[in-house]
């Protein structure tokens, strides 16, 4: 019968559609292992090329600037090195990050109800075993802990912590955190300092608070260390999910207009990442902090670039 006929012409082209799909997923499949592949061929070049050059002190030094201190210990939230790795990988995550802020605010004495704000109670308890286990919680004889390492001012040194490992993990870059110089004329410290391509001077800084708490000193202070120090690449990062658009952007563009007749233009780069001129960049956390470091790196050294 001619519909019978025409039935199984169509069931082939059917099979081999269905067919395809295997190949597809392998294809996608090798394609992000090429990607990570890469990925790790970049790093390895990168640590090659870092341990053959000046390092970062000696990189300072061409600008007249020796290092005082850096890296302090105090109020730095970290196990022991055998937990280091797998608290490394914990710190990655926005989640676990904004719990860590919640459990040193209540570091004295904390039940579990007390660190699920932004956090559900099933996360929360997952967090606080995993803590306890690493040695950073101390369990109380109530149903509460405290932290085993107190005091702790804030999350801001675990933090610069966290982003100078991301660059030297990750990117395969030199890198410090919590830098101080003597004579400088912009008072405190430069929050993560990196070698990126040899000779380049990366300057990055972090802020573990919210937007709200954010004020115009903040980013004129920024600023004048960046007038100190001439990085060839500067990022400044807000650990938040919130966007860049409503209030850090127009702080900026205020502190430049008040500072240059023709301030540079502030563009965005792709969803919160924003640059400034074409050495200057303003970030969060959405997506992931390597993802969007790569993302400045490979904008900055776009050669289409202005």
């Amino acid at each position: 019968m001619p519909g019978s006929h025409d039935q199984k012409n169509l069931r082939p082209a059917t099979h081999g559609a269905a067919g395809l799909l295997p190949s597809l997923s392998a294809l996608v499949m090798k394609e992000s292992e090429i990607i990570d592949k890469l990925r790790c061929e970049i790093k390895r070049l990168r640590s090659i090329i870092a341990a053959t050059s000046p390092d970062l002190p000696a990189l300072l030094k061409t600008r007249g600037l020796t290092i005082y201190k850096s890296q302090p210990a105090q109020d730095l939230l970290l196990p022991d090195a055998s937990h280091l790795d797998s608290f490394y990988r914990k710190l990655l995550h926005y989640s676990f990050r904004i719990f860590l802020r919640d459990v040193i605010k209540h570091q004295q004495q904390f039940s579990a109800c007390d660190v699920t704000r932004y956090t559900s109670p099933a996360k929360a308890a997952e967090y606080i075993d995993f803590l306890t286990d690493v040695g950073l919680l101390e369990k109380l004889d109530n149903p509460s802990f405290r932290l085993a390492k107190r005091p702790i001012r804030s999350f801001g040194a675990t933090l610069e912590w966290l982003l100078a490992e991301i660059i030297k993990r990750e990117l395969g870059a030199e890198a410090m955190w919590g830098v101080k110089f003597r004579r400088q004329e912009t008072g405190g410290d430069y929050d993560i300092l990196a070698k990126i391509n040899c000779s380049l001077l990366l300057y990055m800084e972090s802020k573990s608070s919210p937007p709200k708490q954010m004020l115009p000193k903040h980013i004129a202070a920024f600023l004048d260390r960046i007038g100190d120090l001439h990085p060839d690449i500067s990022i400044f990062f807000m650990d938040t999910q919130l966007r860049m658009k409503d209030k850090i952007v127009p702080m900026f563009a205020e502190e430049l207009a008040r500072r240059n007749d023709h301030p540079p233009q502030i563009s965005r780069v792709e969803n919160e990442l924003f640059a400034v001129g074409s050495t200057l960049f303003i970030m969060n956390s959405s997506g992931s902090i390597r993802g969007n470091i790569e993302r400045i790196l490979m904008e900055f050294f776009n050669p289409d670039r202005q």
